[in-house]
């Protein structure tokens, strides 16, 4: 444990992490060599011209352009040599990232292992490079081993931002609308949501709308949950239908939307948010993330997601993830605010408030099982250089 006698250090030396989301969330530029590479031109030499007779006079020749041989050989065969070229040089961009990532990681291991092994730590929890090095590089130097650890569990803890949603959700009441993906639970979730309503305020001052009529049965699921509970559950098939059904709803004290799930590459998801944002009535979209999902498809989720009316977001299936690093990462590293999380089927008892210190105690503690996805230590280096065109 971190001395007590030098407790107020600490804790000022923690509290300067606590501007890290305030800062652009950018990867370091990598570093630079002193003599750029030289750079590669492709030559090419015409073929010697067959010998003429003599002429009267000389004639200027003009260059021939590339459609002059249209059925010759040397335009393709100069094509395929600037290809060989172009192939050439991404290999030697390759090969030097690798390089620069291989001197990086010799220096850390040199000059700062507490710091390394701290990097180490926190990619098997399976945090991303681009948020590890940007706390490490906060961390105090003279921390070591588990005093390393704690510090930043405490840093993490401090930067994932959770909202007292019983309070900003239930108690404040309004129109809700669960958007996400497909398969991340957002018609549980609806029925979940509803449920605590319910107990707090009544089946009276509650009601449900789905827009899902693509997946078959999706209504009656719905429609199932909202007869249990009492609450009645409206059906919506278009922008015009959702602003008359709002205004019928006006003096329900709040109102879940359970909308159509698809991919977030889907065209459709712009023109679910301008659905949403032009209702007539004010709307808050929350995000489901489902946390057995892996780090690069979470990124692009929110990527897609994000935008005027997003308030946050819900973490789904935390049971089913062996690994809780890759989503905490992502709703830190976008600054989204966590609401709730659900740990399994069941209504209304598996959702609860969200809570930073144990979602990061949790993730911090996850037992390291053999799988083929795991890094050598020699293997960093190289992860490290074939991520850096995306970090």
């Amino acid at each position: 444990p971190i001395p007590q006698s030098n407790g107020s250090a600490v804790n000022r030396a923690i509290a300067r992490t606590y501007a890290m989301p305030v800062e652009p969330l950018e990867s370091p530029a990598p570093p630079r060599l002193e003599t750029a590479p030289p750079r590669i031109e492709p030559v090419f030499t015409p073929p010697a011209a067959a010998p003429q007779p003599a002429p009267a006079a000389p004639r200027p020749s003009a260059p021939e352009s590339p459609a002059a041989h249209s059925n010759g050989e040397e335009p393709e065969q100069m094509a395929q040599e600037l290809k060989q070229i172009g192939d050439e040089i991404k290999l030697l961009r390759s090969l030097l990232q690798s390089q620069l990532a291989s001197f990086a990681w010799s220096d850390m291991e040199g000059k700062a292992p507490n710091r390394l092994e701290l990097f180490k730590h926190l990619l098997a929890m399976g945090f991303s490079a681009q948020l590890i090095r940007q706390l490490i590089e906060k961390m105090p130097a003279q921390y070591q081993a588990e005093v390393a650890v704690k510090w930043a569990r405490s840093a993490l803890a401090h930067n994932l931002k959770c909202a007292d949603a019983d309070r900003e959700v239930m108690d404040r009441g309004g129109i809700f609308a669960l958007v996400g993906p497909t398969g991340v639970g957002k018609t549980t979730t609806v029925a979940k949501l509803a449920a605590r309503a319910t107990m707090r305020f009544g089946a009276q001052h509650v009601a449900l709308i789905t827009t899902d009529s693509y997946r078959i049965g999706a209504q009656d699921q719905l429609r199932i949950y909202g007869k249990i509970l009492g609450v009645p559950v409206f059906s919506i098939q278009n922008e015009g239908d959702l602003q008359l059904t709002l205004a019928d709803l006006s003096n329900r004290h709040i109102v879940f939307i359970d909308t159509v799930g698809m991919g977030q590459r889907d065209a459709r998801v712009l023109a679910q948010i301008d659905m949403l944002r032009t209702a007539g009535r004010p709307i808050e979209r929350l995000l489901l993330l489902a946390a057995n999902t892996d780090g690069h498809t979470l990124e692009d989720v929110v990527k897609r997601y994000r935008g005027d009316g997003l308030a946050g977001c819900i973490l789904s299936k935390i049971d089913e993830a062996v690994a809780q690093g890759p989503s905490l990462d992502v709703i830190i590293r976008n600054r989204l605010k966590l609401y709730y999380i659900t740990n399994g089927q069941r209504v209304p008892e598996d959702l609860h408030a969200a809570n930073a210190a144990f979602l990061i105690d949790r993730a911090m503690r996850a037992q390291q099982i053999a799988s083929p996805f795991s890094l050598q230590t020699d293997e960093m280096p190289i992860m490290q250089a074939a991520q850096a065109g995306w970090l």
